[in-house]
């Protein structure tokens, strides 16, 4: 079944976890290599299933914790309808449950079948007397068990040989019975074992390891994990968080976590792994809410890939390496949000390098007719797929098929399109600016100061040479001189990076961006003008609407403070995603613009990772970390709370009731106020307190708990000194009208 996975520096409670990049119901513990997978056989279809994800397969992804203490799905297998549950006991045992939801057939017929074998080992036994299997591993043993004995305990070469059975003998061939096999399963039906559980355990000894799997069956059930977001927007982050979850998997080839795209085809399709470049940085964007940790295994799934050349590959799998071409700039923007959020200097310390190679290569390779401003294309190296053509240059850009790219040609000298694109040079201008904060922060001071200035003149250029006059909108522009006709959310992304002017800003959201009849309505945004020709066609990037680009424009109104737009935004694209998840789980690779359904033709993935950023655009507009505006808290006119979201100060909760907002973190409360809007570069450490509060209506009132009393040492409010009004709760009263930089500073 494949060699032993190694010892991974994982935390011991994500041991046993649904690792496999395919098989949602299949389970592995990493430091063993044990694996125990729940598969069915319907009498009726005369089919066996392993489970594979899809809504296709009759696979519903339901909510679970990233560290499997609790995992629900939904089975649907010739119309016999099944729960099934894992729960995590301790660090090494876990107990599977099943209840019968609905029959499809008799449920003698139906059968559940739970396989255990391992990677490395002797193999798989069954004793009769304790009705137990077990294996040894490298370094112990596992062993599998229910309360009662199995209807048959069966052992097979592999999990292909226990189909076959099944399909050419059916449930009543008796010739797979034993004692010892590769792989060995305990057979259960549903007449008898309708509602029934088995527990899984990994000890250093089998003794103790069927202890441990008593211990998990004697264990009063858990309960599905606890939302994470209620009130507001409710949802949202628990939709990130099981996303997130569900497609982390380890990768047996480079012996490491990541976040896939989707199990319905990256192993098959990618020979066992893939790490597409914006992808992988979309979902440690994703991860960095619920689980730094996972956030790192991206990150270095993505550093890992750098060339000898500097760029950041677009694609890397078991059976391609797209070396040519890179895409969109846009790591190091989610690397320094990642910073922020966690204030884990790792991630700077490990992307600095890779970071800035790779930025040196976009300016190297891509400014193809040498006049500052740069375009996608395809270097002659490697030999990936499509090296050397359109198509490949169309790759680098993320968006393959757009009409932007329909007027543009690929040069031969150059190598690049003849079209510098609006949206790969606010990217750029952006990297720029963000490495160089990272560069100050590293004390490369030079460094910082030159990335700047570069940055800088590429904002100017964008700002004079992409804005198109007469229609009010920046645009691709092709080396003629002309502006393409089509134009994508990517002319927003001058938001993004600061390039336009405060009259662009307002052209962009109000011409163009709020209009009907180009990029605005009840799914915004289209990933080109609803009045293009090209977005009847509803095909990938020519109509749909795309988590990533709804990201990037969302951001580019808060950077530019268009606040009322982004809310309605963030909106929109929470009743888009909830319109897919919050009754059939469908998280969709992208959107009709027109009906908002992920699932209206056959192209887009069902359960496609990134389709959560649309969730996480709806958590940013309570809670954000951004290079802009810091940590950022809502408080609006709803009641809404968030659980274990991560935060500067760590997971906290947030939350706000009867008209005040509070902030929680480790079980004590580091802020309360009744302040409205939204408050700006809020600092909680233990030495200071600080936030940028807007103007306000009303009588404002800030408060910190009773345990920093007697650590005050001065308030001010823009600088001026401000006397607390309750020194036994350190609580100040701002007279209505006032806002501004509010700061307590306490002792240590």
């Amino acid at each position: 079944m494949g060699r032993r996975v190694k010892k991974h520096a994982v935390r011991p409670e994500r041991s046993w976890n649904t690792w496999d990049p395919v098989y949602p119901a299949e389970l592995i513990h990493l430091p063993s290599g044990g694996h125990v997978a729940v598969t069915a056989y319907s009498d009726a279809l005369g089919a066996f299933t392993r489970l594979p994800p899809g809504h296709h397969n009759g696979v519903t992804l339901g909510p679970r914790s990233i560290d499997a203490g609790h995992i629900d799905l939904e089975v649907d297998h010739g119309g016999t309808r099944l729960a099934l549950a894992v729960e995590r006991n301790g660090d090494d045992s876990v107990r599977i449950s099943w209840e019968t939801l609905e029959h499809g057939e008799w449920g003698l017929r139906f059968w559940l079948c739970i396989c255990l074998w391992c990677d490395d080992g002797d193999g798989v036994a069954y004793d009769p007397a304790t009705t137990e299997l077990h294996a040894s591993t490298p370094g112990g043993h596992v062993v599998a068990k229910g309360p009662r004995f199995p209807l048959m305990a069966t052992f097979h070469n592999d999990l292909d040989a226990l189909a076959q059975e099944y399909e050419e003998h059916g449930y009543f061939y008796l010739a797979s019975r034993g004692t010892t096999g590769p792989v060995g399963v305990l057979r259960y039906n549903l007449e008898e074992m309708g509602s029934f559980e088995v527990a899984v355990a990994w000890a250093e000894n089998r003794a103790d390891a069927s202890l441990a799997a008593d211990a998990a069956l004697a264990k009063d059930a858990k309960p599905a994990p606890a939302p994470q977001h209620t009130g507001y927007l409710a949802g949202a982050l628990d939709a990130v968080r099981d996303c997130v979850a569900w497609s982390t998997v380890w990768d047996r080839h480079n012996d490491r976590s990541y976040t896939q795209q989707s199990r319905n085809w990256v192993a098959q399709k990618f020979g066992g792994w893939g790490v597409w470049l914006n992808d992988s940085v979309y979902h440690g964007l994703l991860a960095g809410l619920v689980d730094t940790e996972v956030t790192h295994e991206n990150q270095r799934a993505i550093f890992a890939g750098a060339t000898e050349w500097g760029n950041l590959p677009c694609l890397l799998t078991g059976n391609d390496a797209w070396v040519d071409r890179t895409q969109p700039p846009i790591v190091s923007w989610v690397t320094w949000m990642h910073y922020l959020r966690s204030r884990d200097r790792q991630f700077i310390d490990d992307g600095w390098t890779p970071l800035h190679d790779n930025h040196t290569w976009w300016w190297r390779e891509r400014d193809g007719n040498k006049n500052g401003l740069v375009e996608y294309g395809t270097s002659p190296v490697g030999d990936g797929l499509y090296r050397g053509t359109k198509l490949a240059a169309k790759d680098e850009s993320m968006m393959d098929n757009s009409p932007v790219h329909d007027e543009a040609s690929l040069m031969a000298e150059s190598r690049t399109l003849d079209c510098e694109d609006i949206g790969l040079n606010c990217f750029l201008a952006l990297d720029g600016e963000m490495l160089a904060l990272m560069a100050s922060e590293l004390g490369h001071d030079e460094e910082a100061k030159a990335l700047a200035e570069q940055s800088d003149g590429l904002k100017r250029r964008i700002r004079e040479q992409l804005w198109d006059p007469d229609r009010r909108i920046f645009a691709n522009r092709l080396w003629s001189g002309k502006f393409t006709d089509s134009v994508a959310p990517t002319s927003f992304y001058a938001m993004l990076c600061g390039a336009a002017t405060a009259e662009q800003a307002d052209d962009l959201v109000n011409r163009h961006l709020r209009n009907t009849e180009e990029f605005w309505g009840d799914w915004p945004v289209p990933a080109c003008a609803r009045s293009d020709p090209a977005f009847k066609d509803n095909v990938y990037w020519r109509g749909r609407v795309w988590p990533p680009l709804n990201f990037a424009t969302y951001m580019g109104l808060r950077r530019y403070g268009y606040d009322d737009v982004a809310r309605d935004f963030a909106r929109r694209c929470y009743e888009l995603f909830m319109l897919n998840w919050a009754n059939e789980r469908i998280c969709g690779e992208n959107f009709s613009a027109i009906t908002g359904r992920a699932d209206d033709q056959p192209d887009t993935d069902l359960f496609y990772t990134w389709g959560a950023v649309l969730s996480a655009i709806a958590v940013a507009e309570i809670s954000d970390v951004n290079p802009w505006q810091g940590w950022t808290l809502t408080h609006g006119s709803d009641d809404v709370a968030l659980h274990d979201l991560s935060t500067p100060v760590g997971l906290a909760d947030i939350e706000v009731a009867d008209n005040v907002l509070r902030v929680r973190s480790a079980g004590e409360t580091l802020l309360e106020t009744n302040a409205r809007g939204r408050l700006c570069h809020v600092e909680l450490s233990p030495t200071r307190r600080a936030m940028m509060l807007p103007s306000q209506t009303g009588e404002v009132r800030v408060g910190l708990p009773d345990t920093v009393a007697r650590r005050l040492v001065s308030v001010t409010l823009d600088g001026q000194p401000c006397d607390p009004m309750d020194v036994s709760h350190v609580e100040v009263k701002l007279d209505p009208g006032a806002g501004g930089h509010l700061v307590f500073e306490l002792t240590a």
